[in-house]
């Protein structure tokens, strides 16, 4: 295969990659992990660290930590910093969490005591971008999709026709 070709097969595969990546990985408490803070100065480091981001729907949390754990619980539980019944719990040192919907999410560590001193933190995911829109509205945008994605999928399917030919004929 010539060195052109081979640039632009790489090119063109990178360009498909960046087409289909909408969603961000953060990881919480950046090097140092999910751990109780410090000092009593950085009680608040979590909700000024997620204060600091904008999260939106499918991005991804990764909680990295020892002998803890990450618990989902209610707005109340997180003022309590106590959750008999979390919504979501995992203690396998590695927790990855997808923010599925817009709102907010109440994270505290499941460790008694460890909440109290910081280790704690409320998400806020943005709702999607697009303006509410009336009914008729709605269906011409359907239609409108219904033939963007038909001639989408044709035009996707006929440029990786032309890319295969340019690099083996």
């Amino acid at each position: 295969m010539e060195p052109s070709k081979v640039v632009l097969f790489f090119f063109l595969l990178f360009s498909f990659q960046v087409l289909f990546v909408t969603c961000t990985k953060f990881e919480v408490g950046g090097k140092n992990g999910w751990e109780v803070p410090k000092s009593k100065n950085d009680q608040q480091m979590y909700n000024q660290w997620a204060s600091d981001n904008r999260f939106k729907v499918d991005d991804t949390l990764h909680f990295n930590y020892t002998k803890d754990s990450v618990l989902v619980v209610t707005k109340d539980e997180y003022e309590k910093c106590h959750s008999a019944h979390p919504i979501f719990f995992s203690n396998n040192g590695v927790t990855v969490f997808t923010l599925d919907r817009p709102g907010l999410f109440y994270f505290i560590s499941g460790v008694s005591g460890h909440c109290e001193r910081g280790q704690k933190m409320i998400i806020k995911v943005l709702e999607p971008a697009s303006p509410p829109q009336s009914a008729d509205q709605n269906e011409q945008k359907n239609d409108a999709a219904v033939a963007m994605a038909t001639i989408s999928s044709a035009t996707l399917i006929s440029c990786i026709m032309s890319f295969v030919g340019v690099l083996f004929f």
